[in-house]
């Protein structure tokens, strides 16, 4: 399986804990998979039935939320025009609008709506090379204005993407492995970012042996795999209670640690304020463990 496979199983299984957040990621996933015939119905294509069942499950949080032992609608009942219209993908007229129209200003107003866009447009239209052989991340995409829109939203979480065209398509790009891993990290695509950079790590040293000479390979690799339980410990605080109960420091280190999952340890304590050092960060992230492990389950 492609590296690119592996990010979109990852997040194909992500369903925003809000509905404005839900809604965001449906209107890319939607633009893409509607379709208008001949005599002005809508209806749904696609070949990949993992999408099929993330825009699904997309309709069903948002629009069909029920109680144990309902039934569940159809797809077609619950992607109905009048969805549709509600999503504002068509107009006055129930003529499929273009990405540029269809995407309201409002629906990508906060931070969060803006990952959860961009992690929908990424699965209907987005591929990362092979990272073994080089850094090229892409999104395919139609029109003038949209690819744009999209180089924007990249930029407002500090990553530089470029737009170059071919054939009839507008490809917005990152070909450096730093802006790949923050990408993912915005996405949602944590256990794909870490791998990258454990072969980013892996590719430094067989690049620079003489620089790296004393690095020992098992504990970087000790070292990816504790900053992955980290993140993961950390999103599970997220998605069960939310950090606003945290004691500060806490909280602190957990938006810290999810925003630089590169960085180590020393380098996170450094960017506190007051700076702290390297165990006292250890302290604080083995007690962000200790409650995630005593929190009940997430259900998607």
């Amino acid at each position: 399986m492609s590296f690119s496979s592996n990010i979109k199983d990852e997040l194909y299984q992500i369903i925003g804990n809000s509905r404005h957040c839900q809604m965001a990621e449906l209107v890319a996933v939607l633009h893409y998979l509607c379709r208008e015939d001949e005599q002005g119905n809508f209806y749904i294509y696609t070949d990949h039935e993992e999408l099929l069942q993330k825009c699904y499950k997309l309709l069903l949080r948002i629009f069909a939320p029920r109680k144990e032992g309902e039934e569940k609608p159809s797809f077609e009942q619950l992607c109905s025009a009048d969805v549709l219209r509600t999503l504002k993908l068509v107009d006055d007229h129930d003529r499929l609008r273009s990405m540029e129209e269809a995407v309201d200003k409002t629906l990508l107003k906060q931070s969060c709506c803006k990952r959860a866009f961009l992690r929908g447009v990424f699965l209907c239209s987005g591929s990362v090379s092979n990272p073994e052989k080089g850094y090229h991340l892409e999104f395919v995409l139609s029109g003038e204005e949209f690819p744009k829109q999209i180089q924007s939203l990249i930029g407002s979480f500090g990553i530089e993407a470029k737009i170059t065209t071919r054939k009839k398509y507008t490809i917005v790009y990152i070909k450096e492995g730093e802006g790949i891993v923050n990408l993912l990290n915005v996405m949602g695509a944590f256990t794909s970012l870490m791998d990258l950079e454990n072969l980013r790590i892996l590719k430094e040293i067989n690049n620079s042996i003489n620089r790296q000479m004393n690095c020992d390979t098992a504990n970087i690799n000790k070292s990816v795999a504790a900053g992955r339980k980290q993140i993961e410990d950390i999103m599970r605080i997220r998605d069960c209670r939310g950090f606003k109960d945290l004691p500060p420091s806490l909280q602190e280190i957990a938006e810290l640690r999810l925003s630089y999952p590169e960085l180590s340890l020393k380098e996170l304590g450094e960017m506190l304020d007051p700076p702290i050092g390297k165990s006292g960060v250890n302290h604080r992230l083995r007690k962000l463990s200790e409650i995630a492990e005593s929190l009940p389950d997430v259900i998607k």
